[in-house]
């Protein structure tokens, strides 16, 4: 019970274990991959806003896995990225639906206006 109760508050062990794996895996990589991988992650972390400790190690797992595939096999960055790394960036992130931060405030938000509205009159500009 006490670990549970411990991991409700840190979070999940093996999940910080995997991070950890990950991010040696990232540093790994060589030029211009290591690099790339990094500017992606700190992207990640803005746009994404995942929240399911699970699916952002599941994401990140197989973004390193592009990236060593990718060093293994000299394909050039801009070959996978495309002419827009923004583009990429949040198709890669959407593919991950967990649970986002902002979901919390969507439903507060349909919740405000419907109640606002008085339960949800939609195109009556009232």
């Amino acid at each position: 019970m006490v670990a549970k109760w411990i991991e409700t508050v840190t979070g999940s062990l093996e999940q910080k274990k995997q991070y950890k794996q990950y991010k040696a895996r990232i540093e790994a990589l060589p030029e211009p991959y290591r690099s790339t991988a990094r500017a992606f992650e700190r992207y990640f972390m803005y746009f994404g806003g995942v929240t399911d400790g699970d699916t952002l190690i599941t994401m990140f797992g197989d973004f390193a896995d592009l990236w060593e595939r990718a060093a293994v096999d000299g394909t050039p960055v801009r070959a996978i990225v495309g002419d827009n790394p923004v583009d990429f960036a949040e198709d890669f992130a959407r593919a991950y639906n967990g649970a986002q931060w902002i979901d919390k405030e969507r439903t507060r938000l349909t919740k405000a206006i419907d109640d606002a509205t008085g339960g949800g009159e939609r195109g009556t500009g009232a």
